[in-house]
C-alpha cells in the first residue's frame, strides 16, 4: 500500500482551489481532467468542472474533484476523504472488506473507465475513505 492521500471535494471551485494551492505551496498540478473531457454524460453546466486533479508539492500529494451528484453533498469542513492506493488487487479487496464492517458503502468496489478498481465508504467512525488499485496499462 502506498501513502494515504487527502482527497478534497468542492462545489465547483476545484480548479480555483488547486491554482491557489499550487501557488501557495510552490507546487505543480500534475493532472487535471474535466467532466467534459471524460466519457461520462454530463450537463453543459458541469462540463468544465474538475472530475479529478492531482497536485504535488515536495513530498505532499493532494487530489480533488468537483461534486456534481446530489448523492454526495459537499459539506464544507467534512469534504475530505482519505485515499488509499493499493499495489495489489488482493490487498484492496481484503482491506475494503475489513473496513466495510459497520460502514456506509457509498460506492462498492468496481472496475472503472479510468483503468482502476475503485470504491468508497464512510466507516463506522464517520471517516470517508477512497480505495484505488490502478491496473497495469497495456
Amino acid at each position: 500500500m502506498e501513502a494515504i492521500v487527502p482527497y478534497l471535494n468542492f462545489k465547483g471551485t476545484a480548479k480555483a482551489a488547486f491554482d491557489f494551492y499550487a501557488k501557495a505551496l510552490n507546487g505543480e498540478i500534475l493532472f487535471a481532467q474535466t467532466f467534459g473531457e471524460s466519457p461520462m454524460e454530463v450537463t453543459e453546466e458541469n462540463r468544465d468542472k474538475i472530475m479529478h486533479a492531482t497536485l504535488k508539492a515536495g513530498d505532499l500529494t493532494i487530489m480533488a474533484s468537483d461534486v456534481i451528484d446530489d448523492k454526495f453533498p459537499v459539506i464544507e469542513g467534512t469534504n475530505v476523504s482519505l485515499s488509499m492506493n493499493f499495489t495489489k488487487v488482493e490487498d484492496i479487496d481484503r482491506v475494503f472488506a475489513a473496513m466495510s464492517e459497520g460502514s456506509n458503502i457509498t460506492m462498492p468496489l468496481q472496475d472503472t473507465f479510468w483503468g482502476a478498481k475503485f470504491g468508497m465508504l464512510t466507516d463506522a467512525f464517520g471517516i470517508n475513505w477512497m480505495f484505488n488499485h490502478d491496473y497495469e496499462q497495456k
